[in-house]
């Protein structure tokens, strides 16, 4: 069997809301007129809301799309549950909500040829846009991102945008050497805060050359997420990542 050219992986956890609006089939009707061969992983963080039938039924009937069941572990064990069982050369993790629209990809493919291994979409650099971002999420991004860029990768403007592409030899490197987020037990909620932190800290780690690239993104509501409380533990697990660092734990081999 050809393995796929790029592989699209999709955390979901109780989803009927997005479902409801017809994201997947947006995701399907896209990549149906893409030259390049696919396939989309659907990696169900233990839902419990009817999500898992109806993710279920629409694999059954759209060819390239796959349904993972994972038990319930949060969105970080989620999705990389996912890129570690996708396939493809190049493998991305996006958003069920779609907030940054699977087409955005097209600006990322082509760094894919010019050597970088780990390209990422930005909601901060020039040529972005953020479409109806409440003033509290944007003030509760930069103040993160400060920390950041003082504490663990410095010149990346936005760590937390939920679009990332990763060669396949990046992902098995990167996604199997997570420590704050390699556990399944490490959290049973929809919270990640630096999981994407310790994937970009651990790529500079080990040279895989990263490209953050301006997207589009547009919010949608949702009451997974606590501004006070969230950012306390993004901070801690920011203090977390160097303190396994400076211990040595990203140096053992696997």
């Amino acid at each position: 069997m050809v393995e796929p050219e790029i592989s699209i992986v999709i955390p979901s956890y109780n989803e009927m809301k997005n479902l409801s609006r017809g994201v997947l089939d947006e995701v399907n009707n896209y990549l149906l007129t893409r030259p390049y061969t696919w396939e989309v992983i659907l990696s169900d963080d233990g839902s419990t809301d009817g999500t898992l039938d109806l993710l279920s039924e629409f694999c059954q009937t759209h060819p390239g799309f796959k349904l993972l069941r994972n038990q319930h572990a949060g969105k970080a064990p989620t999705v990389k549950a996912g890129m570690l069982t996708a396939t493809g050369e190049w493998r991305l993790f996006t958003d069920f909500d779609q907030s940054t629209p699977l087409s955005e990809l097209e600006k990322l493919l082509p760094f894919c040829k010019l050597g970088y291994q780990v390209i990422f979409g930005s909601r901060e650099i020039f040529g972005s846009l953020r479409d109806k971002e409440p003033f509290y999420r944007h003030l509760m991004g930069r103040g993160f991102n400060f920390l950041v860029q003082l504490l663990a990768v410095p010149g990346v403007q936005d760590t937390q945008c939920g679009f990332k592409l990763f060669s396949a030899a990046a992902t098995t490197t990167l996604f199997n050497r997570l420590v704050i987020y390699g556990r399944s037990e490490h959290r049973q909620d929809a919270f990640t805060g630096a999981f994407d932190v310790e994937l970009l800290y651990l790529a500079r780690r080990f040279g895989f050359s990263h490209q953050e690239v301006p997207i589009k993104w547009r919010h949608f509501a949702s009451d997974r997420v606590s501004p006070i409380r969230d950012s306390l533990r993004m901070l801690w697990d920011i203090l977390r990542i160097r303190f396994a660092s400076f211990t040595g734990k990203y140096a053992v081999k696997i």
